[in-house]
């Protein structure tokens, strides 16, 4: 299992429990790297900035907002998301260029530029199809978070202090 660490964002009563809203900022190792200033991916991370995901989970303790909790999910569901996000785009951009490679230039007697044109759009097709795959195994995967446990009160620093 998958852990991660969340904040309450909000918290609804519910008969006898508790549905509570959780967010939680995506985290990159670029930030710890020593290649992240040439790397294109570190790069990317920093332009594009943190990404917040969002999660509600039943918990029969009341628990107030601002809390640190830690969650879990399945690792299945995140192989998923990865081969989904990452193979099917790569593997559809071959499929199309070897389709083309062996089908298109020997029989319309057509040059590589068919086969680049064909491997992009077969990759392109890819990508929606992952796209649409992903948000699936997203939702999926939102229903899979438990809570673990409720690590503790949120730190509030106080911007006055020592000013009495």
């Amino acid at each position: 299992m998958m852990t991660a660490l969340a904040t309450v964002a909000a918290v609804h009563r519910r008969n006898n429990d508790y549905l509570i809203d959780l967010s939680c900022e995506q985290n990159t190792s670029c930030s710890s790297c020593a290649s992240q200033k040439s790397c294109g991916t570190g790069i990317v991370s920093k332009a594009v900035g943190a990404k917040s995901l969002f999660w509600s989970v039943v918990s029969s303790k009341p628990i107030s907002e601002g809390q640190v909790v830690e969650i879990g999910f399945p690792e299945k569901t995140l192989l998923q998301s990865a081969v989904t996000v990452y193979i099917l785009p790569i593997a559809f951009l071959m499929i199309g260029a070897l389709l083309a490679q062996w089908l298109l230039v020997p029989y319309f007697k057509l040059g590589e530029l068919t086969v680049i044109v064909s491997a992009f759009i077969s990759a392109y097709i890819g990508i929606r199809i992952a796209k649409h795959k992903a948000h699936k195994l997203e939702q999926a995967s939102a229903q899979q978070v438990v809570l673990l446990r409720i690590l503790g009160e949120p730190i509030i620093q106080s911007s006055n202090k020592g000013a009495n």
